[in-house]
């Protein structure tokens, strides 16, 4: 085998990597007898067949057998000639000299320059995830191992599927009583409850992780807090994970985090059938079937391969295929780009016949998610008013930077193609003209989203001050609901008597799943209702429909317009 084939260094990066940046020229003498850097280390393999594996900081990169022999003989002392003698056939100094060159662009040679090590403490991970380092979690671990030698047997495996399996069985035998849970407002004492074993539950995912990293010989380096697209949760690095000899390993170690969430959910659907059935106390018996709930849902979602969760980097581990959703989503990019502009590309993943189907599935996903996350708490978040209003508003603009980043990639792949400019420009000016018609001429359903308050006999319709009060008129028909956690149900409906708004406060029960936070009052524009089915409740969500708006109409009065209202 040419020694050349194997120079392409593949890297990784915390739990997917990416390559690592360009690097200026060394010095001549460093050039020309050229050594690791010091904070390089260079790993043999562990057994026959698997990878080299080189160290960088919190970098690994995987490397043939010739390149990690290169690697293990630059030591400052010979130039490239030195080099090819000691390596011996077929290495020649030019093939040396083209190693090198390539190994200065990936910074793992000494160019005299002081090394300093970047702080763990914390750390920026593209696109938007920052983590705080709180612990370095190996001397926990270690004084775990007994107690994690003993759970990763037969009979712990075993065990771990009769607690995930009989949770599943728990739920479906208390089904009326999941869909009361689920489907009333909690007390706001209860909420935090959940919230807060919702949390320590993350934490005990990534220590799983890091569990079975330390199990199979790795060490974790850092474990702690990180905002994942703003939203709280612990990571633990095991990056360290690259080193091992088989992928199956690897396989474990991402799956491991899900094995735990499985396990406290069934644990906690179990023994709320234990509560439920003994008559326990009800407020109890909600907060562990909607924590329940809660972790199985995300244990399931985490298990799904097309963004960065547990499930994707199984997967990649599975398959021993680095960076594979990146790569995956260049080929998908790749395709519509032929089709659209034309070109000749290479493929990223050749072997692979689904990478671009997958790669397709990767790029629109993440919308899909965030078009759920819209529906379940976007309306909650407008009805708050300035601040949850600037929240969507940074959602939404978060969301048309990655779609303008989506199309300028699009374009460039295009461009790298080979693909004739005549034909970019009239097909970009189509797509723009396609997608001004959709905003101009398409009409989707227009909402106001607010709540209601009755006392007694008399209903108001309550609606935050950021809120579009203007399309609210006398004869305007509203629909109550009593929203849970999770599921709603409708309660009532009225008709607005007065449109005059009238300024006041209203209890936060009439926005949030949330009860007994009386004495949490918010400012509100209200307007009284004559209620054609009254409802029950004293509190719950209300939703106005006021007929359909054009796309680009309905965007600028639901996420624009109530920033100034």
């Amino acid at each position: 085998m040419s020694p050349t084939k194997p120079l392409v260094l593949r890297g990784r990066r915390g739990r997917d990597g990416g390559s690592a940046p360009a690097a200026t020229p060394a010095d001549t003498e460093y050039v020309l007898r050229p050594r690791l850097a010091p904070h390089v280390v260079v790993h043999e393999p562990a057994e026959a067949g698997t990878p080299w594996i080189v160290q960088a900081g919190q970098k690994y990169l995987r490397v043939g057998a010739d390149m990690g022999r290169l690697l293990e003989a630059l030591d400052g002392e010979r130039d490239h000639e030195g080099l090819a003698r000691r390596l011996g056939a077929p290495w020649t100094a030019s093939d040396v000299e083209k190693a090198v060159a390539q190994l200065q662009r990936t910074r793992l040679l000494d160019d005299g320059s002081e090394h300093r090590p970047k702080g763990t403490w914390f750390k920026y991970v593209p696109p938007m995830t920052l983590q705080f380092t709180v612990l370095k979690p190996q001397w926990l671990l270690d004084r775990m191992m007994p107690l994690i030698g003993r759970l990763a047997t037969p009979a712990g495996a075993v065990a771990a599927a009769v607690l995930a399996l009989g949770g599943v069985i728990a739920l479906a035998l208390q089904t009326p009583a999941l869909a009361r849970s689920l489907g009333e407002p909690l007390p706001i004492a209860i909420l935090f409850a959940v919230t807060a074993a919702t949390f320590a539950t993350t934490g005990l995912h990534e220590l799983g992780h890091g569990a079975a990293l330390a199990y199979y010989g790795g060490r974790p380096s850092r474990m702690g807090f990180m905002l994942f697209y703003m939203t709280p949760a612990f990571f633990c690095d095991v990056s360290d994970g690259w080193r091992l000899p088989r992928r199956e390993q690897r396989t474990r170690i991402a799956l491991a985090g899900i094995v735990v969430q499985l396990v406290v959910g069934g644990t906690a659907a179990v023994s709320a059938l234990v509560v439920g059935r003994a008559g326990g106390a009800s407020t109890l018996y909600d907060a562990m079937v909607v924590f329940a709930v809660s972790t199985y849902v995300s244990g399931v979602l985490n298990l799904v391969p097309f963004v960065k969760f547990d499930g994707y980097l199984a997967l990649m581990s599975h398959l021993d295929i680095s960076h594979l959703r990146d790569r995956a989503m260049t080929d998908a990019r790749r395709a519509v780009a032929r089709v659209l502009f034309g070109g000749t590309y290479a493929r990223e993943l050749p072997r692979l016949p689904w990478a671009v189907p997958f790669g397709l599935v990767c790029m629109v996903f993440p919308l899909y998610l965030v078009g759920v996350a819209a529906t379940l708490w976007a309306d909650i978040l407008q009805s708050l008013g300035v601040l949850g209003t600037v929240l969507v508003v940074a959602a939404v603009c978060y969301l048309l930077y990655r779609l303008g980043l989506g199309a300028r990639r699009l374009l460039e792949e295009a461009r790298r193609a080979g693909a004739r400019p005549w034909r970019t420009g009239v097909v970009s000016v189509l797509i723009a003209a396609a997608v001004i018609a959709l905003t101009a001429f398409v009409k989707v359903p227009y909402t106001v989203v607010g709540g209601f308050v009755r006392d007694g006999d008399r209903i108001e319709l309550v609606l935050a001050e950021t809120s579009d009060v203007d399309v609210i008129g006398k004869g305007t028909e509203v629909r109550l609901q009593r929203r849970g956690v999770v599921l709603r149900t409708d309660v009532g409906t009225g008709v607005v008597t007065d449109g005059t708004p009238r300024s006041g406060t209203a209890p936060l029960s009439a926005f949030l799943p949330v009860r007994e936070v009386d004495d949490l009052p918010m400012p509100v524009v209200s307007f009284p209702l004559r209620a054609e089915e009254a409802p029950s409740e004293n509190y719950g969500m209300a939703y106005v429909e006021v007929g359909s708006r054009p796309v680009g109409e309905w965007l600028f009065l639901t996420y624009v317009a109530p920033t100034w209202r």
